[in-house]
């Protein structure tokens, strides 16, 4: 992959070449386009680094020697002389800076929640901002102006909509500026979220998301969505969603599994999931359906999931391996037919994808590949109820995966549930365009389920 930037400072454009887990950076300056891109450092397979850019010096995210990364910092002179700011630590996983005239913002995640840290340059004195809910989301919102005091962030969580602060880095005060209006009379005090734990079969701790509307009570029977993704590192963001108040109010409890394969704790967390560790991610996201039943969220007889792409893997995967946990299921473009992709190298999701799930040409990768692989491991037993959906322009999971992994399902599985597949001839991964056609799509999701939990 390749790009180009600008820093803030607007010195230089940085040119970037990246692949899943190597990085090559080059600086050109800005007041002389013409001129020769430089290299910062020459890439090294496995070495990942981004560059942010503060009068004479880079300051460098890497995760050389350091698998939650560090802070360096390097002159611009010679970027390839790198100096420790900021130490490797193994709890707390370093996901981004930006540079002010006198301030660094550093974005890290500890303990499964995304944090701020501010160090201001001047002094090095240190302060983290504080969020008041149990479980959230932070993120950059746009800052053009290098030479300011004033950090703009986003916010949301599973009861908050999402909304945007100014914060004062020097006086430590925020003020909000906007707030996403909820149409319908939106009162967030009418909802609860919370964070639980599972506990896996290998004994790690897994985060437990989940949002519901005051007065649930976990009475055994209550019907509940969970979600997951698990791969890529993509951790799975605890925002807030309009659409998903429709399931809310008619006391469907909502949990997000943050499961290996995402970056939730870390680098680590993400490397336990890959490769020859992906089983990690299937019995991650089993054992948070075992806690929620055993902690009385709800039951098999009223347990739905959903998951699409990787999630939808992730789907296939739990579906083979304990279909009798779950009473229905969604599996969005899903991505199910893993040997036979990965090894067609004309398909986008193919040699590029090696990165992540492993080469099949080599045995042990190929063998491992197809122990989990969802279509290559249905077999003749019950499986819940389920709606898969397929796009037939998908460039990323061909439309013929779904519907190959749907056909050999109808042909083994040995109960009556409902089977749907779904092949919006107009759309690609992302599903249909256009906000209308959007929530449509997820209108149908929706009453697939309010009709297996038999809720109006």
């Amino acid at each position: 992959m390749l790009g180009v930037e600008k820093p803030r400072s607007d010195a230089y454009l940085i040119l970037g070449l990246s692949s899943k887990i190597t990085t090559e950076a080059y600086y050109l300056d800005a007041n002389d386009p013409t001129g020769e891109f430089r290299v910062i450092r020459s890439r090294q397979t496995g070495i990942e680094y981004a560059v942010e850019h503060h009068t004479d010096t880079f300051y460098i995210l890497t995760n050389e020697n350091a698998l939650n990364f560090k802070l360096v910092k390097a002159p611009v002179n010679d970027p390839s002389h790198w100096e420790t700011v900021i130490e490797h630590s193994e709890n707390v996983f370093l996901e981004g800076v930006s540079a002010f005239a006198d301030h660094l913002v550093i974005y890290d995640r500890e303990s499964g929640l995304p944090n701020i840290r501010v160090r201001k340059l001047s002094t090095q004195e240190e302060h983290k901002i504080s969020f008041p809910e149990p479980t959230y989301e932070v993120s950059e919102s746009i800052n053009p102006e290098f030479n300011t005091h004033t950090l703009r962030f986003g916010y949301t969580s599973l009861v908050t909509p999402g909304s945007v602060f100014d914060y004062d880095l020097d006086a430590r005060t925020r003020e909000l500026k906007k707030e996403t209006p909820v149409l319908g009379g939106y009162d967030r005090a009418n909802y609860k979220s919370e964070r639980l734990e599972a506990i896996a079969p290998d004994g790690e701790k897994i985060p437990l998301s989940i949002v519901y509307k005051a007065g649930i009570e976990p009475n055994g029977s209550n019907p509940l969505l969970m979600v997951g993704y698990g791969s890529y590192g993509f951790s799975y963001p605890d925002s807030f969603s309009t659409t998903r108040l429709a399931l809310l109010d008619r006391g469907v409890v909502l949990a997000i599994a943050h499961i290996r394969g995402g970056s939730e704790l870390g680098r680590r967390w993400y490397e336990d999931g890959k490769f020859l560790h992906k089983q990690n991610t299937f019995s991650d996201f089993i054992a948070c359906a075992e806690t929620l039943i055993k902690a009385g969220w709800t039951d098999s007889e009223h347990l739905a999931i959903s998951g699409g792409s990787a999630g939808g893997l992730l789907m296939g995967a739990v579906l083979n391996q304990r279909p009798e946990l779950f009473k229905a299921a969604i599996a969005q473009v899903p991505f199910v037919d893993v040997v036979t992709t990965i090894l067609d190298t004309s398909l986008p999701l193919s040699a590029t994808e090696w990165e992540e799930w492993g080469n099949p040409n080599d045995p042990e990768f190929y063998f491992y590949m197809k122990s989990y692989s969802p279509y290559d491991n249905v077999e003749a037993k019950n499986y819940p109820a389920l709606l898969i959906t397929a796009g037939l322009n998908d460039p990323r999971v061909s439309y013929w995966e779904p519907a190959k992994w749907t056909a050999k399902l109808r042909a083994m599985k040995t109960d009556h549930n409902v089977l749907l597949l779904k092949t919006n001839m107009g759309a690609g991964h992302g599903g249909a365009s256009g906000r209308y056609e959007r929530l449509k799509e997820i209108a149908f999701e929706y009453a697939f389920l309010l009709d297996q939990w038999k809720l109006a």
